[in-house]
């Protein structure tokens, strides 16, 4: 004989039966969540090179005994983008943390530029991998911060600006390879050797090619008789207001050739634009 569910139960328990079917057996199921799981944790890279500081590529700078051990970032506490110690004109700074950290602020560092620009000269060399591999690797020392092979030029050595060359490479700009060098202008016919050896100072030949640029003699000089360009070692520099009419008496003079570019160079009738450090 056949056994009926109603015959198991009482009447009164049936209904109350069917709706616990229905919550625990939905007859449709509506969808199925894919997104259940751990939160992913994020893992910063930083400069670590540090032995106080460290910059993360979130921005911030702690210190190194701050950083967290498991994600490898720096507590979100401070100024995110931080550019103490910074020159904001020449984008140079005194600590490697800190121009890292200034460098990663969108508003300074463009990430559809940077990441065109090559990490060396060779036609063959790579290009950055992100804006952290840009800074990180620009705000290290280089060549262009450096004067006489063997001493800095400033304390702000530690430097990420970027202009465009004429040939369309970036390079280190203008005002960031002259941070720390005091630009002096000669008496007539003196050498830039001779000028800055008075300000007990030496001349620095790799900066006499920044500042053979009409847009620094007419900073420093009247240049009332214009800017032109021309061929000599004594130059950049401005022709003396009594030289013979001629020589373009009251005009600034930018030399063609750079190889000819020289702290020893002078010429009777010139005053030289000359960087000393």
């Amino acid at each position: 004989m056949e056994i009926s569910r109603r015959d198991l139960l009482p009447d009164a328990l049936f209904p109350i039966f069917w709706i616990l079917i229905a919550f625990v057996f939905p007859a449709k199921i509506s969808g199925i969540r894919k997104d259940i799981g751990l939160p992913e944790n994020h893992v910063c890279r930083n400069t670590v090179q540090g032995r106080y500081l460290l910059s993360d590529d979130h921005g911030y700078v702690c210190s190194a005994l701050s950083v967290d051990s498991l994600s490898r970032c720096c507590p979100e506490i401070g100024e995110r983008f931080s550019c103490h110690g910074c020159n904001l004109v020449s984008q140079c700074c005194n600590s490697y943390e800190y121009c890292v950290s200034c460098c990663l602020h969108p508003s300074r560092t463009k990430e559809d530029l940077v990441l065109k620009v090559k990490i060396a000269k060779p036609i063959t060399a790579g290009t950055y991998a992100s804006v952290f591999d840009f800074c990180a690797g620009r705000c290290r020392h280089n060549s262009a911060s450096v004067v006489h092979e063997n001493a800095y030029a400033s304390n702000f050595h530690h430097c990420f600006s970027l202009q465009l060359n004429f040939s369309g490479i970036m390079e280190l700009s203008s005002e960031a390879r002259l941070t720390g060098i005091d630009i002096v202008i000669g008496k007539q016919g003196e050498s830039c050797n001779s000028a800055c050896r008075l300000k007990k100072q030496s001349c620095v030949p790799n900066r006499l090619l920044v500042l053979n640029k009409c847009e620094f003699l007419q900073r420093y000089m009247s240049c009332k008789g214009g800017c032109f360009a021309s061929i000599g070692a004594d130059q950049p520099a401005e022709v003396v207001d009594d030289a013979p009419k001629d020589v373009n008496p009251g005009a600034c003079l930018f030399t063609q050739r750079e190889t000819m570019l020289t702290c020893d160079g002078s010429h009777q009738h010139t005053r030289r634009l000359c960087p000393c450090a």
